[in-house]
């Protein structure tokens, strides 16, 4: 089976900025490359935090007319309200940041680091070595790049993987591949065997959805009968 990694699909060409750099140098950055994010690295070319649009945005409602009265007429800020506060006033990187930064690593896999950028609300995310240092970005739009497998390499990986997740010749499951939709198709011995083989198919890089119209002979998820003999007793 082939589990595509972060290192496969991220970009080794990164933008990033210095603590040092000035609002402007950051905002200028962002537009000049037309990204919406970037990473922020210390002298050493680790990964300290990530600047994104939003953090930048917050200089427009700190400019409201009516924000710094509004201000005074909270009774107790949230968290988010005061991270807000700092940023609405920062002048550099160190203070526009949010830290510390979501992060990936080149061996990751893919589904990981989606599962990552989802449970953070982020869209992109700095990619380190072992050391910290700054290797790589990846982004939503590079995570999605394994549904562009074609359905013959897809379909290549499930019978492979599922002939050998449960023990059987290749052609015993008939696997057919639409645009990224599998439909396996088949008659196994086991109840078992057709829930792994479902799986196995699931877990594959580029699969959009699987239809299960697997049968089988046994019914092993029950506990087989008692034996009953001639009188009636077990």
């Amino acid at each position: 089976m082939r589990y595509c990694r972060v290192k496969e699909v991220m970009s080794s060409e990164v933008v990033s900025t210095r603590c040092d750099a000035s609002f402007k140098e950051v905002a200028r950055l962002l537009a000049e490359h037309r990204i919406s994010g970037v990473p922020v690295v210390n002298d050493e070319e680790k990964v300290v935090g990530v600047i994104s649009e939003t953090d930048l945005l917050h200089h427009h409602v700190r400019q409201e007319p009516e924000y710094g009265h509004r201000r005074f007429l909270l009774p107790k800020l949230t968290r988010s309200a005061r991270v807000a506060e700092v940023k609405a006033r920062a002048r550099t990187a160190e203070h526009l940041m949010t830290q510390p930064a979501v992060i990936a690593s080149p061996g990751q896999y893919v589904t990981d680091a989606a599962r990552t950028m989802e449970q953070h609300r982020v869209e992109r995310l700095p990619v380190v070595d072992d050391e910290d240092r700054l290797v790589g970005i990846v982004t939503r739009g590079d995570l999605l790049q394994v549904f562009l497998r074609a359905d013959d390499e897809i379909r290549r990986d499930v019978v492979n993987q599922v002939s050998r997740g449960i023990g059987c010749p290749r052609y015993t499951v008939d696997v057919a591949v639409d645009d990224g939709e599998v439909t396996l198709k088949g008659h196994l011995d086991r109840r078992s065997d057709a829930v792994l083989a479902v799986r196995i198919t699931e877990q594959v890089d580029g699969i959009v959805s699987v239809t299960d119209r697997l049968t089988y002979h046994l019914d092993d998820s029950r506990p087989p009968r008692p034996a009953v003999g001639p009188s009636g007793h077990v």
